[in-house]
């Protein structure tokens, strides 16, 4: 088995609008490993 991330994220970025909301998250999950992701909807 490989010690690499099961789920991964590079770079991301989000607009509403001219509204820049997220500027280039990066997130990796690795297997065994619990993940929340709190905010307002």
């Amino acid at each position: 088995m490989t010690d690499g991330p099961t789920l991964g994220v590079r770079d991301l970025s989000v607009h509403y609008g001219r509204v820049q909301a997220v500027r280039r998250a990066t997130l990796e999950v690795r297997p065994g490993e619990i993940v929340a992701l709190l905010g307002a909807n």
